[in-house]
């Protein structure tokens, strides 16, 4: 079975738009009921270069994921997810159940790096005379440290705070893929897509299922006397072991409520009241040409290096034939990352606009994708550059490390033999005369099965090609 399908997220997903809806009603039922929540804020991107008289961004949408016991039922706990809509929910009258959530000592709250959380929205709370807004979450567990925990069982050491981000978490605990294109999505705007809903939801309810992940690994490991599987009595016991020895809190201080103000930001204030000297303007737009053009000395193929922030787009243009490669180190600096364009002759796309100041050392080699999703990003970088696609280029590059294909295929026996010890292949397949490809750098096999025409047919859609 798919390791996927037993994190599946809980249906419906309500959404409290209003004090006078059913779904509020719910949410303050489910509240009462529950022994541990998931928590998520969002709000809308702030771009640096677009002062603004507020401190801090407004929440515009808070997610909460309960969890409680069902009574006479053997299925194990419930949950349910629910979408606090901050823009149209009076926040008077949701700011005393939220506030006693959080400081309720019979609820667990979870939450990813939630501090910057709790503080955007204690301040989008106070600023609705609804003061003080919020200080204290407790008892509180980070799923950063969880995911610490689960990775380094006997390790006494204390682990780094540089952990890897939810989506990878996620993936490496619960095989989810968890998206993280619409992070950056504008969550101001009403009414919310379904894609940004089902978004929302994801993030505090994966919460909830790592929680779950934690709780029988520590009963597997004999560090907390009670089962899972027993009693409610056994059951209240297990979450009060689990706090004793990893619950921690949040408490903002007065100083946490207060704006930064950074060096950093002490020169963007003076940028933008014009006391530099001088303010260099950069373009966003496409300049041309490209480095791989005949007429600069190029070899007429069209290539790309894809920062960390769109890795996703380089997978998307492999799938339609382009070269398209990622950093050459996990963390680049900004000089590393035009070296490596200049060296081999690509165009860097990104979506940071500081990199637009290093074009002098590379001229003409950087674009900004003004795209949020993927889909929309490829459909960008194949109108600016003017690249020609065909169905033949569908699939004919490795999504894993963007190298070539073998020019011929492989039969079943010999794909088996090239597999061992490296890659599974499904039985199912040996008897379905399949043709089987290799890349020629990493080793990954392929084969056009139902996931290559499934792909084929949502590029020839995305690229709107004749077939």
């Amino acid at each position: 079975m798919d390791l996927a399908q037993n994190h599946k997220l809980p249906s419906p997903i309500h959404i409290v738009t209003s004090c006078t809806c059913a779904e509020f009603t719910h949410l303050l039922q489910s509240l009462r009921q529950s022994t541990v929540v998931g928590l998520d804020a969002e709000w809308k991107p702030r771009r640096s270069s677009q002062p603004d008289s507020s401190p801090f961004p407004p929440v515009t949408l808070l997610q909460i994921a309960c969890q409680f016991q069902v009574e006479n039922s053997d299925e194990g706990p419930k949950s349910e997810v629910f979408l606090v809509d901050i823009l149209g929910v009076p926040l008077g009258d949701v700011y005393q159940p939220i506030k006693e959530m959080f400081e309720s000592e019979n609820i667990i709250k979870l939450g990813f790096r939630f501090k910057q959380d709790l503080v955007f929205l204690s301040h989008t709370f106070s600023t609705q005379g609804c003061e003080p807004g919020f200080d204290l979450v407790a008892p509180f567990l980070d799923i950063t440290n969880i995911y610490f925990r689960l990775k380094n069982q006997n390790s006494a050491k204390r682990c780094s705070k540089d952990t890897k981000s939810l989506a990878t978490v996620c993936e490496e605990l619960l095989g989810i893929s968890l998206s993280k294109e619409l992070q950056c999505s504008d969550w101001s705007s009403r009414p919310l897509s379904e894609e940004q809903i089902q978004y929302a939801a994801a993030d505090a309810f994966y919460l909830l299922e790592i929680f779950s992940v934690f709780q029988q690994n520590i009963v597997n490991k004999g560090e907390c006397a009670a089962s899972v599987s027993v009693g409610d009595d056994d059951h209240c016991r297990m979450m009060q072991s689990i706090l004793t020895d990893f619950g921690d809190k949040i408490v903002l201080k007065e100083s946490d409520k207060l704006p930064k103000n950074t060096k950093k930001k002490v020169k963007q204030r003076k940028s933008i009241n014009g006391n530099k000297k001088e303010n260099v303007e950069v373009s966003t737009e496409w300049q041309g040409p490209a480095p791989w053009e005949l007429s600069v000395g190029g070899d007429g193929f069209p290539k790309f290096l894809c920062d960390v922030m769109i890795e996703g787009l380089a997978k998307h243009l492999r799938c339609v034939g382009i070269d398209a490669a990622l950093p050459s180190s996990k963390k680049p600096e900004p000089r590393e990352l035009l070296s490596q364009a200049y060296k081999e002759k690509r165009v860097l796309l990104t979506r940071d606009v500081k990199l637009l100041r290093y074009q002098y050392l590379a001229e003409n080699q950087v674009y900004k994708v003004k795209s949020l999703l993927k889909n929309d990003q490829l459909v960008e970088v194949i109108e600016t550059f003017k690249l020609s696609i065909s169905e033949d280029q569908l699939m004919s590059r490795c999504t894993k490390c963007n190298g070539s294909f073998i020019q011929k295929p492989l039969t079943i026996e010999e794909a088996v033999e090239a597999s061992k010890g490296f890659q599974v292949i499904p039985s199912c397949l040996f008897d379905k005369n399949l043709e089987f490809w290799k890349c020629t750098t990493c080793h990954q096999l392929y084969w056009e099965g139902t996931q290559y025409r499934h792909a084929v047919d949502k590029f020839v859609s995305i690229c709107k090609l004749t077939v």
